[in-house]
């Protein structure tokens, strides 16, 4: 097969190419994005492969950075761009799943596909456009199937990573999995307990945002990969009521994803879990946020409160996840109605605590904190005008009642 007209990422990286072969070694595009030229698809990262051994490269280009040279891998800095390229190689057994005890660097390109995951991902291509397909990976991509390289158990076996990848590439690619991968994954799907939970997280987040999200969560559950994902083990008839959703209805972020997970598998303890995952503070925080306004929201409107604490992104989520899961949703109104708002934050209150303690004459106490309090969140409900006369006015009288 070969691709006439190469994407403008191919060609600003054909210098790479040219450059390594005039010194005499072989260097082909590989992987995900020759695959994606087949399908189409918009191409992210050009990922190069060649027979020169990591010392031979930096002897090529004069600005390199040793990312991963012990596996073969080295930064080219080029023409303001960055490349990967990796030295072909082979693998030998898996002690722990996940990473090879010993990686040899080879000049054969074939020795190299066949360590590969995915036939659809065992791909090169030439600097004419010729690729290279030694295990009918076009034959999978034209028949939209993910067929594992060789034998399905012996991938499993050197990164158990893989089935969970086999998992998303059938939410974002829309593809079925062969029968001796899929059973593959149904006899080995234990060995994810191997896997650290950082790696799952990032294929589970993409799975769950794939065009074809209920493929993928379908085979989450039918291969029992689900059951060693934390706080997933006893939710599988909750994880198969995200079924009943339309997944051409996208979500298209991962606060948006943990959203929908946690609210729909009603979890009690969304920190927890989010910690189970080893999710950032930042996404515990707006989880746990999000969760509790699409609660309120199952019983009412938007009040202004309520929209105050969430904020203008967490208002904008909890409407997304409600039109998700087919609730009464409207994103517009809600983020009117927030924009609406008197002050969007205390920092917006048009006195503060300097003044507060001139204008009553009052030393520092826990006195401040709550008057302020009480302040903001009557301009908020629309109670007071942020005005500063006003406010102090309504301070005294706050202190006085406190009295």
């Amino acid at each position: 097969m070969k691709i006439d007209k190469l994407p403008t990422e191919f060609i600003k990286a054909l210098p790479i190419i040219k450059k390594i072969e005039e010194a005499g070694y072989e260097a082909y595009f590989v992987g995900g994005s020759v695959r994606d030229i087949i399908l189409d698809h918009k191409i992210h990262d050009v990922d190069i492969a060649t027979s020169a051994f990591p010392e031979e490269v930096k002897q090529i280009f004069p600005k390199t950075i040793d990312v991963g040279i012990e596996h073969g891998t080295v930064l080219v800095l080029f023409d303001e761009e960055q490349y990967e390229i990796t030295t072909f190689r082979t693998e030998s057994t898996y002690q722990d799943y996940r990473r090879p005890d010993e990686v040899t660097f080879v000049r054969s390109l074939e020795e190299d596909l066949k360590r590969r995951d995915f036939t659809m991902n065992a791909l090169a291509m030439n600097k004419d456009g010729i690729i290279i397909d030694h295990f009918n990976g076009i034959e999978a991509i034209k028949n939209r199937v993910i067929v594992a390289v060789g034998d399905a158990s012996e991938r499993f076996n050197e990164d158990a990573l893989r089935m969970m990848r086999g998992l998303r590439f059938a939410s974002q690619l829309s593809f079925s999995i062969e029968e001796k991968t899929l059973q593959a994954i149904q006899t080995h799907h234990s060995l994810l307990s191997k896997i650290s939970v950082e790696r799952i997280y990032v294929e589970w987040i993409k799975l769950l945002m794939g065009e074809s999200r209920n493929q993928g969560l379908r085979l989450f559950t039918e291969t029992g990969c689900f059951s060693y994902c934390p706080g997933f083990k006893n939710k599988e008839s909750e994880l198969n009521n995200l079924l009943l959703l339309d997944d051409r209805k996208v979500i298209e972020n991962e606060i948006i994803a943990w959203l929908l997970i946690c609210y729909s598998l009603k979890i009690k303890d969304t920190s927890l879990l989010l910690k189970g995952w080893k999710a950032s503070n930042r996404m515990i925080i707006a989880v746990k946020e999000g969760v509790f306004q699409l609660k309120n929201r199952e019983v009412k409107e938007w009040q202004n409160l309520d929209l105050y604490q969430a904020g203008r992104e967490i208002v904008s989520y909890v409407e997304q996840v409600r039109f998700i899961m087919n609730q009464s949703s409207d994103e517009k109104l809600a983020l009117q109605l927030y924009e609406e708002l008197a002050i969007k934050s205390i920092k917006d209150l048009s006195v503060g605590g300097k003044e507060l303690l001139t204008y009553l004459d009052k030393t520092p106490g826990p006195w401040l904190g709550k008057t302020l309090a009480y302040l903001e969140k009557q301009v908020v409900q629309g109670n007071l005008l942020n005005e500063k006369n006003s406010l102090l006015k309504a301070a005294e009288t706050f202190i006085k009642e406190e009295s």
